[in-house]
């Protein structure tokens, strides 16, 4: 099994995208990405847009390729979107492509109007049907029925989670947990993966209480325990705090507990936590966010940061 991750927050973009190849099959899980459209009142830097650049180039080369692509849910930083911002994948980026994948969904009839609008929209731009795989097997991938993305009854919905096996692993995407909901731990754990692939907790909002921060804690270790390797990225990244947490998990149990970035031995690219950084080592034109949406600028002379390339 070769597992390549594409777009984290660790990998300098929102989003959980990956692509698993397993025997005659290549999967592309969660096709989308997003930059956090405000942080620190700032808007994405330029190099940070040039990093969602290529990640979309990649993405989009993906799906040509893919044999299924998996949506876990509806969330502007999983899917291609027909009313995407400048940093994120449009609907038109991916309008006919040429592929023959098979797309495998959630129920899109328990969606909100707006998630079923979007559900929609990417349908008729790619021409295919988009299976309802909630609870369902096929060959050697399995689906979960909904669970929270986060807690219990989140007003964010609902996500699906997505089992990979082959003779030399068993593969998870937990897409948007956020260790959040201990049933949806159960899940992955009777799913006796080696990776997971998971959201771990929003440590970055003040909203998350102390309570919520145990628990996510109790369930990382719970993960760590017994799986070998526990990669948690998106939600837990959008601060530095995550690596020190993944780091005291990792310490507790003595198993590989680490961000995308690492399992792919690349460099760190928290550039939404470092967002301050990135403006005042290098300086912003007034506008340019305008005249990029209006295609009057492109990202070049913001392609290179601290020695990383977009």
């Amino acid at each position: 099994m070769d597992i390549e991750i594409f777009g984290t927050e660790s990998l300098g973009v929102r989003g959980l995208s990956c692509r698993i190849e397993s025997g005659n099959r290549t999967i592309l899980i969660d096709p989308g990405i997003a930059l956090g459209y405000q942080r620190y009142g700032l808007l994405p830097h330029p190099f940070q847009v040039a990093v969602g650049i290529k990640i979309r180039e990649r993405i989009t080369a993906a799906l040509t390729e893919a044999t299924d692509v998996v949506i876990s849910h509806y969330h502007g930083d999983h899917i291609p979107l027909f009313d995407a911002n400048p940093y994120q994948l449009s609907i038109e980026q991916v309008n006919g492509l040429q592929h023959n994948a098979r797309f495998w969904s959630n129920d899109i009839s328990a969606l909100t109007p707006r998630m079923k609008e979007r559900a929609t929209a990417l349908r008729a731009a790619l021409n295919r049907d988009l299976h309802n795989a909630e609870g369902t097997c096929d060959g050697n991938m399995c689906f979960s029925i909904p669970v929270p993305h986060g807690e219990a009854d989140s007003t964010h919905g609902e996500v699906m989670m997505t089992r990979i096996e082959d003779e030399e692993q068993v593969f998870v995407h937990a897409s948007d947990i956020q260790l959040l909901n201990r049933e949806s731990i159960n899940q992955i754990l009777q799913w006796r993966p080696d990776i997971v692939l998971a959201s771990g907790p929003p440590l970055y909002l003040k909203r998350l209480s102390a309570d919520q921060q145990e628990y996510a804690w109790e369930n990382a270790l719970r993960l760590s325990r017994e799986i070998d390797t526990v990669i948690l990225d998106h939600h837990l990244m959008r601060c530095k705090e995550g690596i020190a947490w993944l780091k005291s998990v990792s310490r507790e149990t003595g198993n590989s507990v680490v961000c995308a970035a690492d399992f792919l031995h690349r460099p760190r690219l928290l550039l939404e936590a470092q967002r301050r950084r990135l403006y005042s080592e290098m300086p912003v034109p007034e506008g340019w966010h305008l005249d990029y949406a209006r295609g009057k600028v492109t990202v070049e002379g913001y392609r290179v940061w601290r020695g990383c390339e977009a």
